[in-house]
């Protein structure tokens, strides 16, 4: 926040003329959705998770698109309705050296935008929108607001796990390796209901900014006819509540905005500033250049001090996100890390892996084919699991009433312990890959497969 203070009266996007919004007719009113956690809360929550985005993803470490999108930030920040402003709050604003257009923003204000939304806009209008839309999840709290309908947790306990598992889902599965998962789901992959709000809300701070929220609907319209195969992530993070660029055109009429900002200096100055640096990576480029943690072995495997109870024949529903369910032993415990959720008995996990359970994740998939992009996974699995073995063969399997794969694999621990490892594999219909990895070792795989084929055989998606 220092650096961004000392770059504010660099402001370039400043207007030359004088700005204002008139309220012709009642705006629509949005009211925030009921949320069991505390504005504070937010703020710690988007601290941790901000954190991770800064070591899985590359930042740009430029100082003039940087102070850019800063004090296009800081421009939309100061336009916040005052009924939505939260004192707690600390907004940053950081670009992400990717090719994607896309941006995010974390509960208590930490914000993060492609390098590609500001290569690939038509005006600066157009990524007022964007941040608008993003900023809105902020102040209406809606990462917590939708924490909070997951009943199934304790507010204490979900700050100590979920210390970074917020990132992902919202930004197109984007981080941790390409993967994301657990309570990150629950956190920004939004209810469509949301999404509105955060459309009508962010319409109403572009106008108050000085921009003509007609261009928020123009650049939704342009990704939805250019996303496709290999295009855009944005449809998949924010899913369309009907009619958006109608709705969005039909608020803008609510408001008069005198002399909108179209273009500034600044922005142009930006994007030829980029066309002269060296070409973006893809995210998934990005991502595996980093490598990533697996979560079945290495390290610090778990010594438990009893036996490692058999599974319940007793089952327990969980719903992640709004990604799917799934039913799984009642004796297992729920665990989220930064980019999976792991169901596993007590005395089966510790350190961040799991000996006996099975872990569910969704991996980001640019244009492969499901074969493909399950051998990616397996490939990214063995970085940290040197003694994993490769499949021999893949089995067609039915997982969620659509094709998949499956297969089974060997490995041993960092003990030298002999494990089975056996992986699920499907498709979103966005294309990204659904996967799970059912851990046991080899003296109790035969009960545990069983087990893992139930699991999978109640799973339902909700994409």
């Amino acid at each position: 926040m220092t650096a961004f203070i000392k770059r504010l009266s660099n402001a370039g996007v400043t207007a030359a003329v004088a700005l204002s919004c008139v309220v012709l007719s009642a705006q629509t009113r949005i009211t925030p959705p009921d949320n069991n956690y505390k504005p504070s809360q937010d703020v710690e929550l988007g601290r941790q998770a901000a954190q991770e985005v800064r070591q899985q993803l590359p930042i740009l470490d430029d100082d003039e698109v940087t102070s850019y999108v800063q004090t296009l930030g800081r421009r939309l920040v100061n336009a916040i309705p005052r009924e939505f402003q939260h004192s707690e709050f600390r907004y940053t604003f950081e670009v992400v050296n990717v090719r994607e257009i896309n941006a995010m923003a974390l509960p208590g204000g930490p914000m993060f935008v492609n390098r590609g939304m500001i290569e690939t806009a038509k005006t600066e209008g157009e990524i007022a929108g964007v941040m608008s839309h993003e900023l809105s999840h902020v102040v209406l709290r809606h990462g917590t607001a939708q924490a909070s309908k997951a009943a199934k947790y304790e507010i204490g306990s979900v700050l100590g796990q979920i210390a970074g598992a917020i990132i992902g889902g919202g930004w197109g599965q984007v981080v941790s390796g390409a993967s994301q998962f657990g309570f990150g789901a629950a956190f920004l992959r939004f209810s469509r209901e949301y999404e509105k709000q955060a459309d009508i809300e962010g319409s109403h701070i572009m106008a108050d900014a000085g921009y003509d929220p007609r261009d928020m609907a123009n650049v939704f319209k342009r990704i939805e006819k250019e996303s496709g195969s290999g295009g855009p992530q944005w449809l998949s993070d924010h899913p369309n509540p009907g009619n958006r660029v109608e709705y969005i055109t039909k608020e803008a009429e609510l408001l008069r905005v005198q002399n909108p900002i179209r273009d500034s200096k600044a922005f142009e100055q930006a994007q030829s500033h980029l066309k002269r640096l060296p070409p973006a990576p893809t995210t998934e480029e990005a991502v595996k250049r980093r490598g990533r943690p697996t979560g079945t072995s290495g390290g610090n495997i778990p010594r438990p001090d009893g036996r490692v109870a058999a599974p319940s024949s007793q089952y327990r529903t969980y719903n992640e996100g709004n990604i799917f369910q799934v039913a799984v032993p009642s004796n297992w415990r729920e665990l989220s890390t930064s980019n999976t959720v792991t169901f596993a008995p007590e005395g089966a996990y510790g350190q961040g892996i799991f000996t006996h359970g099975i872990e569910f994740g969704v991996a980001r998939n640019e244009s492969h084919d499901l074969r493909t992009a399950t051998d990616e996974l397996i490939q990214s699995l063995a970085q940290g699991n040197p003694n994993l073995s490769r499949p021999s063969r893949y089995n067609r399997v039915n997982i969620a009433g659509r094709s998949g794969l499956q297969t089974i694999l060997e490995n041993r621990n960092a003990d030298g312990n002999r494990e089975m490892i056996e992986v699920f594999a499907t498709q979103l219909r966005n294309g990204d890959l659904l996967y799970a990895v059912g851990v046991a070792p080899d003296d109790v795989f035969p009960q545990y497969r069983n087990v893992f084929e139930r699991v999978i055989g109640s799973i339902r998606v909700n994409d």
